[in-house]
């Protein structure tokens, strides 16, 4: 159809519509308003509209019952033109129905509220030194602006003094916005802008007064947000500590980088309108990185806003960390799968808290805390509860005992004041088979202390095997450095494969995340507790939430180091140089059976800065690429206008999700399939020339597949020279059904290597039943 009679046609009908909208009735039973984003394709408006916005408000006020009585505002509530073209705005379903149908409109999406959030030591462990390497080639990554999506700051905290900072980047045009308890004058050189976006959450949230505990501002009510940021760019702060535990001079990854707040995350979650706006701000105020230490269940990428607003964000060639979630040890696990972010795993620090108890038998295990006060080191029975937050816990079983129970990763801090509150004179609490041997350090408010999945059973079966079941605290905690083995990856860390595209390898690599030591909000208390009065200036957390932001600081000093360097290039350098070998030089493990961790739990391995800096070759990858990946998901031109504007966005584009020029690699056999063949290009952006690598193949099964490449050597003579070779995986291996995928699965690793540099890339291999998608 000729576009010019297509635009008079759908102007001719928009107009009628507009001319009739009492023709729309809603029932009274369907006047219940949920919040939407509204996606548009921008070559279809009407010309009568001069602008998107006049546009979007013939919308609603063509298809909306005007019955409906909104408390405040209007219907629209935020426009889009970065992220997405298009707008939020609180529709009935059947208002939502009718909008989706409209022409130019490419699809409707319900507002979801399910989002939810995902060091005075990791620096050194992770070789950062001042006296060379990336932190003195970069200047600590000053005038790079790192934006952390998250539940807000506080901006009085230490680590957000702006010494020796040099002024604000001309590049900056974002702004710091007031709001309750937050006015302007809480930025300065160090935090440089702050901004909330509340208007989607409030459509959850307002009617059970979760907002009544917020700060309806930039300031943060959670201490997610604060952590995170330091972590990643925090100024230097000396004699940094929690209780005197971990002390130290605590620094963010890349301390001299500028921070930019986005506060879209609120109490109990994070809504997807918020957090398009808030993506949109940051591209349109000129940050460089994106830390973002959330996500939310697998959906496609067409539906998915962190994905949406991250394709955004790279293509103005914004780096974008992502945390892979905490739902592990289970395969699927990981989220942020998207192939333009990388999707940051947890792993530990050569950091613990050793407590020592002793129980009646003699016998005595080593476990984790933080409590920092008085012990009796006399024997106390003991009472096993197995759960600490449930009807069993009453202060005639309790009091003057030590309490047992399993763990809850959620619940971990109420259980010491639980039992606190009961009566109970300890807590010791137990990791289960999910958790293994990760010891998260507590501040608990009582004698207490967390043992591992083996030490547990150990206990439990003493309890049962006396009458009178004995133990006492032997010892205080304290810290202790380079005593254990580490990293090792933490049970909760997702895993692979990647649900949504198993063609593209996720998580991509693992960094610190277990007790990591970072500032926190000076009201609230360490345990976010209502009930414990006690209050802190640093806090250790765990989770991927906080491995995500020392990505983001590494990405912020290379980005320093090589501005000319893509977001991809950036990417592949962590990738590529990531180890997969502990500080005790063993593989690394994981925690949950303490057995080496494969691609689909550590990807690429351990991030290490120092190698990163000079990879050697890269794989690089621009918007084009994303978008013919995208195309060869087979979406259809509704779904694929949501990441571009073109007319036909997958015109001349065919292949396979194999094609994207990704550092790792992941095939799937299906029935039928016996042969997969790949192309990978390298890039050469080292200084060394002329440079000759070799290919290293690691396959530990060669029965199951056979590995090939070709050519088995490449020649660089020039910088940035480009080289292509060609991947081949072939198998006569028949998929077992009375077998998981993960048992049935090879991984192994392809490298390049010359003698000065080692371009290492996983890959995984797995056979499917048509179980997974693609």
């Amino acid at each position: 159809m000729d576009f010019t009679f297509f635009c008079i046609v759908f102007s001719a009908i928009f107009s009628s519509i507009i001319l009739i909208p009492s023709l729309i009735s809603v029932n009274a039973s369907e006047s219940v308003l949920s919040s939407y984003l509204v996606h548009t394709d921008i070559h279809l408006r009407p010309p009568q509209f001069l602008i998107q916005d006049q546009w979007y408000s013939s919308m609603i006020e063509s298809f909306t019952n005007r019955k409906i009585k909104l408390k405040t505002g209007s219907r629209i509530f935020y426009t889009y033109n970065e992220v997405l073209q298009g707008f939020a705005a609180k529709l009935t379903p059947q208002e939502a129905e009718s909008i989706n149908e409209l022409p130019g409109v490419t699809g409707v999406f319900e507002d979801r509220f399910r989002i939810n959030l995902d060091t005075t030591r990791s620096p050194d462990f992770l070789g950062l030194n001042l006296h060379y390497g990336l932190w003195p080639e970069t200047d600590l990554g000053e005038n790079i602006i790192i934006g952390v999506v998250d539940s807000g700051i506080w901006p009085e905290s230490e680590s957000f003094n702006d010494e020796r900072l040099g002024p604000i980047p001309s590049k900056w045009k974002g702004t710091c916005e007031e709001g309750s308890e937050f006015n302007s004058s809480n930025c300065n050189r160090k935090l440089i802008g702050a901004r909330f976006f509340f208007k989607g959450a409030e459509q959850h949230i307002s009617s059970d007064h979760r907002l009544d505990f917020e700060y309806r501002s930039p300031r943060d009510a959670n201490g997610h947000g604060t952590h995170t940021s330091s972590t990643a760019a925090g100024s230097n702060v000396k004699n940094a500590n929690i209780f005197g535990f971990a002390k130290g001079q605590a620094r963010g990854i890349a301390s001299k980088a500028r921070i930019a707040m986005y506060k879209a995350c609120w109490i109990g979650g994070c809504a997807d309108s918020d957090i398009v706006a808030s993506i949109e701000s940051a591209i349109k105020d000129g940050v460089d990185v994106l830390s973002l230490s959330f996500g939310s269940a697998d959906e496609d990428y067409y539906e998915n806003s962190i994905a949406i607003g991250t394709f955004a964000a790279v293509k103005r060639n914004i780096f974008v960390s992502c945390s892979g979630g905490n739902l592990g040890p289970h395969q699927f696990s990981v989220h942020n799968t998207a192939p333009w972010v990388i999707t940051v795993g947890s792993g530990s620090l050569d950091r613990t808290f050793p407590v020592r108890i002793q129980l009646g038998n003699n016998k005595s295990f080593v476990g984790s805390s933080l409590y920092a006060g008085k012990i009796n080191r006399k024997f106390s029975p003991l009472v096993y509860l197995k759960n600490c937050i449930n009807r069993e816990l009453v202060p005639r079983k309790v009091i003057g005992r030590i309490a047992v129970c399993y763990g809850s990763r959620s619940r971990a801090f109420d259980y010491g004041l639980s039992v606190k509150a009961a009566g109970g004179m300890g807590l010791i609490q137990l990791n289960d088979a999910s958790e293994g041997e990760a010891l998260r350090a507590i501040p608990y408010t009582l004698p207490a202390v967390t043992l591992g999945y083996k030490a547990a059973k150990e206990l439990v079966s003493y309890i049962h095997s006396t009458k009178d079941p004995m133990a006492r605290f032997r010892t205080r905690a304290l810290t202790l450095v380079g005593k254990d083995r580490a990293p090792i990856v933490l049970s909760s860390s997702g895993r692979g494969p990647n649900y949504i595209v198993p063609e593209i390898l996720k998580p991509d690599l693992v960094a610190p995340g277990l007790n990591i030591l970072a500032a926190w909000p000076s009201n609230i208390a360490p345990t976010r507790s209502s009930e414990d009065p006690r209050r802190v200036k640093f806090n250790v957390d765990s989770g991927t939430s906080m491995a995500c932001p020392h990505v983001a600081g590494v990405a912020a000093l290379l980005r320093a180091a090589h501005p000319e360097w893509s977001a991809a290039a950036i990417r592949s350098a962590l990738m590529t140089t990531a180890t997969t070998i502990d500080n005790v030089q063993h593989p690394i493990a994981k925690f949950e059976d303490m057995v080496t961790a494969t691609a689909i739990s550590i990807g690429a391995g351990h991030v290490n800065p120092l190698s990163a800096s000079d990879p050697g070759l890269i794989y690089d990858a621009h918007a084009p690429d994303y978008l013919k990946f995208l195309c060869s998901l087979n979406y259809t031109q509704k779904q694929m206008k949501i990441f571009t504007n073109k007319t036909k966005p997958c015109s001349g584009l065919t292949g396979s999700p194999y094609d994207l020029n990704y550092p790792s690699v992941s095939v799937v056999f299906r029935p039928g399939n016996t042969v997969h063949e790949l192309r990978r290009t390298l890039t050469h952006v080292g200084s060394f020339l002329p440079e000759i690598y070799r290919v290293r193949i690691v396959n530990p099964n060669a029965q199951k597949v056979t590995v090939s490449v070709k050519p088995h050597m490449l020649k660089f003579g020039a910088s940035l020279e480009k080289k292509s070779f060609r991947l081949k995986f072939e198998t006569s291996y028949v998929f077992h059904s009375n077998m998981s995928i993960l048992e049935q699965m090879v991984c192994g690793s392809i490298s390049w290597e010359s003698g000065k540099h080692i371009v290492r890339s996983p890959f995984s291999v797995m056979w499917d039943k048509n179980k997974m998608k693609h």
